[in-house]
C-alpha cells in the first residue's frame, strides 16, 4: 500500500457528531457560569430594594408621628392629612382682601389612609386650612368642586354607597363641613351615564352639568384658580 495512502487511513475520521457534543458542553458551561452571575446579581438587587422598603416605610411613620404632634385644623378636620404646620416669622404673606376663587376637579376614587375618606377631599380641606392659617378670612374662600369619574361614588348616598360597597358612606360629614364653608358641588352628567350614578343617587347639595369640560372652561374664565 501506498504510504500517504497508508497514513490517511491511520487519521481518525471526522465525527460531526463528537464536534457537536463538544460545542453543546461548552454552552452548558457558559450558560451555567452565566446563570451564577445573574443569580448573584439579583440577590443583590433584591436585598438593598427590600431594605429601602423597611426604611422608607419607617420613615413615613416616623414623619407622621411627628406631623400629628403639632398640626392644626384652623376650619376643618378631616384626618391627620388634612392639618397644617405652623410657622413663625412667615415673609410672604397673602392678600387677605382678595376674594380666593378655587376650583378643584375631582377624578379619582382612592382613599386616604388614614381617614378612610376620599384623599382629594382630604386635600382640599387641607388647601382650605392652608389659606385660612395664611391670614385669609374664611368668608373670602369660594370653593367649587368639580366631579367626574369614579370619584362620583364618594359624593353618593348610603343607600347607594351600601349597595356598591357593603357600608356607610365615610365622606358625607367633610362634605357637609366643607359646604358649611361655602364650597359648591358639580357633577358631570357624561360621567354620571358611563358610571351609572343617577341624579337620585347623587347628594342633594349637587348640581349637575351636561359635561365637566364646560365647568372647567367658564369657571376657569370667571378668574377661578385650577387646582387639579
Amino acid at each position: 500500500m501506498h504510504l500517504k495512502a497508508y497514513g490517511q487511513l491511520l487519521q481518525p475520521p471526522r465525527n460531526i457528531n463528537y464536534l457537536n457534543m463538544k460545542n453543546t458542553i461548552t454552552c452548558l458551561i457558559v450558560g451555567f457560569i452565566s446563570i451564577i452571575g445573574y443569580s448573584q446579581d439579583k440577590k443583590e438587587a433584591i436585598e438593598p430594594k427590600d431594605s429601602l422598603k423597611m426604611t422608607q416605610q419607617w420613615d413615613m411613620e416616623a414623619m407622621i408621628a411627628k406631623f400629628k404632634a403639632v398640626a392644626t385644623y384652623p376650619v376643618v378636620e378631616a384626618g391627620p392629612f388634612s392639618g397644617i404646620v405652623p410657622v413663625e416669622e412667615v415673609t410672604e404673606i397673602p392678600d387677605p382682601n382678595l376674594d380666593y376663587k378655587l376650583m378643584f376637579e375631582l377624578t379619582k376614587d382612592k382613599t386616604d389612609s388614614l381617614s378612610g375618606m376620599n384623599a382629594d377631599l382630604v386635600e382640599i380641606a387641607r388647601v382650605l386650612n392652608l389659606h385660612v392659617a395664611s391670614g385669609i378670612p374664611k368668608e373670602k374662600l369660594f370653593p367649587v368642586i368639580v366631579v367626574h369619574g369614579p370619584a362620583l361614588n364618594a359624593f353618593t348616598t348610603d343607600v347607594f354607597y351600601n349597595e356598591k360597597f357593603k357600608k356607610d358612606n365615610p365622606n358625607l360629614k367633610l362634605i357637609q363641613d366643607l359646604e358649611a364653608l361655602g364650597a359648591k358641588y358639580i357633577a358631570c352628567a357624561q360621567a354620571m351615564f358611563f358610571f351609572d350614578v343617577n341624579k337620585e343617587s347623587l347628594l342633594p347639595n349637587f348640581k349637575v352639568s351636561l359635561t365637566a369640560q364646560t365647568v372647567l372652561s367658564s369657571y376657569q374664565m370667571k378668574g377661578y384658580v385650577k387646582y387639579w
